[in-house]
């Protein structure tokens, strides 16, 4: 039986809100502003009861993790999913040992390495040659075991011509390719990686998860793995961890939880009828436009207007912006239940400008052959120009595509796949 390498329970951590204050946080202090507000500080603290503190209206206490408890065995890899806000970053910086917990307690057995964000470890003024020595011997790595592996780091973070420059001076593609090779290639027991890796281009991400499968499934060794993909998730983990709101909702098989996550805030909408998006959870986005709803028609009444196989699917965007501003690219994304992306409809494709008027918009998109087979899908949505974000909802709402033509005979094929094709009877 595999030996246990991390053992969380009843882990919380806690965090102070404070809605009011001098604004003395808001700007860089000198030496000797730091100096005389720390010494208000204390003394104000030295004065003030204990029940003072906790009764103040202007602080708050936020629990971003709460009496959460999972084991992990040597070998796993372990997806850590859930939505911004989730607690995901939190769990991983205690794992870390970068901060501490609240309440509770975490044994991990072997050495840890974890790339949590872009440059972590990392000495700005040191080149990359001598970060990774730095980084080896943080690790507890000797400096003939760091030569052992130098090349092959080297090799894998293609960054040969910039290896005596200054890390300060890389950019973030090459800090992550870097952090990651450094990170796997020292031989840690336990590799923890955050959702840092979306910094990097679509080569290197799955170079990347070769090697975490690599060093998982050939040398035994364990990853936790933290991302919005799916896809990616679903490749590397054999199981995931969930977590709501700083709750741990679901730790089973990743095809199960999967299907829980992309189920939990897009409820199953019916055709024809407005679909409130306003208080749906966001994946990110700057917020300057959002997606306030959404409703759908085939255009067909024999079908009830419900999706069905090749017919067209029309959609109906209500779009909100806090200013007139011009739009590159809109898009409509149909997940599977397990997360896989089957559909990106962008209208960046069509090379068209949309133009947004100040407040709410009415956009109007058709998908001219919907080529899914029948069954539950995920809808998800996203808005963005030049590079920058303004909304993405990843699970806006589910819908049921149908497929009228077999159900008329009354059958039904059992094992249906996901895409149709245009099939004929050329000989009996």
């Amino acid at each position: 039986m595999s030996e246990t390498a991390v053992k969380v329970e009843n882990l919380s951590k806690s965090y102070t809100i404070n809605h009011q204050g001098d604004g003395s946080a808001s700007y860089s202090k000198s030496l000797r502003e730091t100096i005389s507000y720390g010494i208000k500080s204390f003394s104000q603290k030295i004065l003030k009861s204990s029940s003072e503190s906790i009764n103040n209206p202007s602080r708050e206490q936020f629990l971003a993790l709460q009496n959460v408890s999972f084991e992990i065995k040597q070998g796993d890899r372990i997806g850590v999913i859930g939505r911004n806000g989730a607690g995901k970053s939190t769990l991983l910086k205690i794992l870390s040992r970068i901060t501490e917990p609240t309440s509770g307690r975490i044994s991990i057995r072997g050495r840890v390495a974890s790339l949590l964000e872009v440059g972590t470890g990392f000495h700005p003024e040191l080149t990359g040659r001598e970060n990774i020595y730095l980084n080896g011997a943080i690790l507890g790595m000797s400096k003939i075991e760091i030569n052992q592996k130098f090349d092959e780091i080297i090799a894998f973070a293609e960054i040969e011509k910039f290896l005596d420059t200054p890390v300060k001076r890389y950019s973030s593609g090459m800090y992550v390719r870097l952090a990651f090779a450094v990170a796997a290639h020292l031989e840690p027991e336990i590799l923890i990686v955050d959702e840092v890796l979306a910094v990097g281009d679509a080569n290197f991400q799955k170079k990347c998860l070769g090697k975490m499968e690599d060093i998982s499934q050939d040398q035994g060794r364990t990853v936790l793995f933290v991302s919005h993909n799916m896809n990616a998730i679903q490749r590397l983990c054999s199981k995931c961890v969930m977590l709501e709101r700083g709750n741990l909702i679901d730790f089973r098989s990743t095809s199960e939880v999967i299907v829980r996550y992309m189920s939990s805030t897009s409820g199953k909408a019916s055709p024809t009828e407005w679909i409130n998006l306003a208080n749906v959870p966001r994946t990110s986005g700057t917020g300057d436009v959002r997606f306030l709803g959404a409703k759908y028609s085939s255009l067909n009444e024999n079908t009830n207007f419900q999706p069905y196989t090749n017919g067209p699917l029309d959609f109906l965007l209500d779009i909100e912006s806090n200013q007139s501003r011009s739009i590159s690219r809109l898009a409509i994304i149909i997940f599977d239940q397990h997360g896989n992306k089957l559909v990106n409809a962008d209208t960046v494709k069509l090379g068209q400008i949309i133009y947004l008027n100040k407040g709410s918009n009415h956009v109007n998109l058709r998908i001219e052959n919907l080529y899914l087979n029948s069954g539950i899908y995920v809808v998800g949505l996203w808005i963005a120009n030049d590079g920058v974000f303004f909304d993405y909802i990843e699970s806006s709402f589910e819908m049921e595509v149908i497929d009228f033509v077999t159900e008329s005979y009354g059958m039904k094929p059992e094992i249906d796949g996901v895409v149709s094709c245009t099939l004929k009877l050329l000989t009996v």
